[in-house]
């Protein structure tokens, strides 16, 4: 069967360059089975032409809420027929309408009345969506909880100019389509959930670099994109995020507090500001950062020079802090919640026996066990549970779908 029959997407255009790209969702939507009901703003149609998307779809496109020709009330009668509703592109005046809950045009009035999941892919120049006036509208979608965005991405826009703002790519919008409707493919988790609405979550993600010198560091391989998955579907779920990022290229997830560390210390720094020297300020903690073992003990102020026929310099190493470790002996009662990350080589007997351990000196309240060979550098990792009950088995998702595994399981501690 195909992955999307039976289902009705309405489909809504608004006013940016980025328009022409929602033609071709569409046509995937209905390669996959669905029923496509396209809606077109005013400034839409300067873009593309309504006869395009009646042609892709067999629809009449939806223009006007006050088309005499249609009976009863459009957007109410759009809603209700729509398993999702699905905005490509969303410009930046669009979501502050929605934020704010305006209905006054179709396809506010619409969203309104959803009675399912709604999906906006934001189109914008990386300026307009750095903007405060925008980062407080995309944090108070996340907030209500009913639009989740797909993207926006790092990428070239019309202008010329690189940022963040270039819509998702139809694929990857598609993909979000058949997600919502069928719980199947990255990122399970469809629409809000009271379980984290309100929690205070702090997520820590990617390396630390440790200073060798000026120009050199020790740090590894994690690309912060568990971290990244955890904070955003977190977000997506109601909670207000916090996420301590170490250095990734990553875009920041939609809804999502973001502070930027660059070595262990900082970190620790930044987690002791955000919790509070007691904890409470913090609902739940996930460890997913890969936080350096070890520093150089000395930092070299210059570069260390190769010098012909020297010797080899040595770098004498020190102890990073055990940021959790400590957080987990500070801890009185059960909140925060505490989350780590054992991330080993070896059998999974021996990943297991390691998070076992870990689950123990660390005082946390489970930990999250992976192998490095089947999580860094892939976009799909092999996760196990471990906590004071036991261990899961070990079990392969994207790293959205293992980011809402853990969150359901944080979400049952906190019940």
């Amino acid at each position: 069967m195909s992955s999307l029959a039976g289902k009705t997407i309405a489909l809504a255009v608004t006013g940016s360059i980025a328009a022409y790209k929602a033609v071709e969702v569409a046509r995937l939507c209905i390669k996959a089975g669905a029923k496509v009901l396209p809606l077109m703003t005013t400034s839409a149609q300067r873009f593309v032409g309504p006869v395009t998307l009646a042609g892709i779809t067999g629809e009449p496109v939806a223009t006007d809420m006050w088309d005499p020709s249609f009976p009863g009330e459009m957007h109410v009668s759009l809603a209700a027929r729509a398993d999702v509703i699905v905005i490509v592109p969303a410009t930046a005046d669009l979501l502050a309408r929605l934020a704010q809950g305006r209905a006054d045009d179709l396809v506010t009035a619409t969203v309104l009345c959803a009675r399912g999941p709604v999906l906006a892919a934001p189109a914008m120049h990386p300026r307009m969506w750095e903007h405060p006036a925008t980062r407080k509208n995309v944090a108070e979608l996340a907030a209500q909880g009913r639009v989740r965005l797909i993207g926006p991405v790092v990428g070239a826009v019309a202008s010329g100019e690189s940022g963040m703002g270039r819509m998702e790519e139809p694929a990857g919008i598609f993909e979000a389509i058949v997600r919502s409707c069928t719980g199947t493919g990255t990122g399970t988790f469809t629409g809000k959930s009271g379980d984290l609405d309100g929690k205070r979550i702090v997520v820590t993600a990617g390396p630390t670099h440790e200073a060798i010198d000026p120009v050199r560091y020790l740090g590894n391989r994690s690309s912060g994109r568990m971290g990244f998955a955890i904070a955003g579907r977190a977000a997506a779920r109601g909670a207000k995020v916090t996420l301590v990022a170490g250095p990734v290229s990553l875009p920041t997830p939609s809804g999502v507090a973001r502070i930027d560390v660059e070595s262990a210390e900082q970190m620790q720094r930044a987690l002791d500001d955000v919790m509070g020297a007691d904890l409470a300020k913090a609902d739940v903690l996930v460890m997913a950062a890969a936080v350096a073992d070890f520093r150089a003990a000395q930092a070299s102020a210059t570069k260390i020079k190769k010098e012909a026929g020297a010797a080899v310099p040595a770098i004498a190493l020190a102890k990073n802090p055990d940021i959790l470790a400590a957080i987990g002996a500070k801890r009185s009662g059960k909140r925060p919640v505490l989350v780590g990350f054992a991330l080993e080589t070896g059998d999974d007997a021996l990943v297991l026996a390691y998070a076992k351990a870990k689950l123990a000196a660390k005082k946390v309240d489970f930990v999250v066990a992976n192998a490095a060979h089947e999580s860094l550098g892939h976009s799909t990792t092999r996760v196990a549970i471990v906590s004071s009950d036991g261990a899961s088995a070990f079990s392969v998702g994207s790293k959205d779908d293992v980011a809402d595994r853990i969150l359901a399981e944080i979400g049952a501690r906190l019940a």
